[in-house]
């Protein structure tokens, strides 16, 4: 019980301490061009407010896609690239309550978070490539899908998947461009026109119901904000997720 209030405690003071979020349509504008994110502002407000604060503030802006495994997921917001590696980690707010009201179908875009802790979400997110449902609905009490890319707009996210993927030093799965197996092989230095960077991410439409449309599919499979479970599906051997810096590459975040 104590438990729940201060759930609802925590609610309460992120949803009064900022207007709740109004803004549904982003624009995300890439290197390999663009698409729209509608968000789920009324069934999902906590990480649609988290989510944008991060957008309006500006810390999306020039981050990279750090993580791509095809057919699963693609991955972004935690990191930037400043001429060379490692990656540098983006400051990060409070973390978030879990709200896993909706599936890890194809199209939709979650927040990733601690393995072992529902509620630990911040700023990374990934998009789901494929139904990840069986696993990810499932998976550490659900993962927070909140919002839906549009259709049209997956063609982006699917190039950006069918790049090739490569291994550095603390950090695997990592897809570029313009660069080789035999560039990898000479070590030849990544440059910034390398990596899929998120040029900006900006608001198109205020709408608070514009996603009235849509027909999100409910995740009946999610145990609560308290119960973890990693064990669900035969992608739980790639979840591993690289974060922070200084400790950058030791600190994992699990999806």
């Amino acid at each position: 019980m104590a438990t729940k209030a201060l759930k609802t405690l925590l609610v309460l003071a992120m949803l009064t301490g900022s207007d709740i979020a109004q803004a549904t349509i982003v624009e995300v504008t890439t290197n390999m061009g663009k698409f729209e994110i509608n968000l789920f502002d009324q069934t999902t407000p906590v990480t649609v407010q988290n989510f944008l604060n991060y957008v309006n503030s500006g810390r999306y802006n020039g981050t990279v896609i750090h993580r791509s495994v095809p057919g699963f997921v693609i991955q972004g917001g935690g990191f930037i690239f400043d001429q060379q590696l490692p990656l540098k980690a983006v400051a990060t707010n409070a973390a978030i309550i879990n709200e896993p009201k909706w599936s890890n179908v194809r199209a939709t875009i979650a927040m990733a978070k601690l393995g072992g802790d529902p509620n630990s979400a911040t700023n990374q997110w990934f998009i789901n490539l494929t139904n990840n449902a069986a696993n990810l609905d499932v998976q550490n009490a659900g993962f927070t899908v909140f919002g839906q890319i549009k259709s049209q707009d997956m063609d982006v996210v699917d190039n950006i998947a069918g790049l090739p993927r490569f291994s550095f030093p603390g950090i695997s799965e990592l897809p570029l461009q313009n660069y080789s197996a035999a560039d990898r092989e000479d070590n030849k230095p990544l440059v910034a026109a390398n990596l899929i960077t998120i040029e900006s991410m900006v608001v198109v439409d205020a709408r608070p119901d514009s996603a009235a449309t849509l027909n999100p599919v409910a995740n009946t499979s999610a145990t609560g904000g308290n119960d973890s479970d990693d064990s669900g599906g035969g992608s739980s051997g790639w979840l591993s997720l690289l974060l922070g810096l200084g400790l950058v590459w030791r600190r994992k975040r699990v999806i």
